[in-house]
């Protein structure tokens, strides 16, 4: 059974708000942007442990690397 009235139509004329044509008056559509500023609460700083831990366990694994292709090259002279 096909369906006579257009589905952009349906329900527009009942809806709150609108004004003839499908405008809508000023105040009736919420704002832009939030009507906050700033943090609600201050930032932690992230640790330092982690960071230091982590780029000293990859510094220790490249001097592995370094000193076992050293090893490897002059051992085969």
């Amino acid at each position: 059974m096909a369906s006579t009235t257009d589905p952009a139509e349906s329900g527009s004329v009942d809806a709150p708000g609108l004004e003839p044509g499908g405008g809508v008056p000023p105040g009736e559509t919420p704002p832009d942007t939030g009507q906050t500023s700033g943090l609600s609460h201050p930032q932690p700083m992230p640790g330092r442990v982690g960071p230091i831990v982590a780029l000293t366990a990859i510094a220790v694994i490249v001097l592995a690397l370094v000193c076992f292709f050293v090893a490897r090259a002059f051992s085969l002279f």
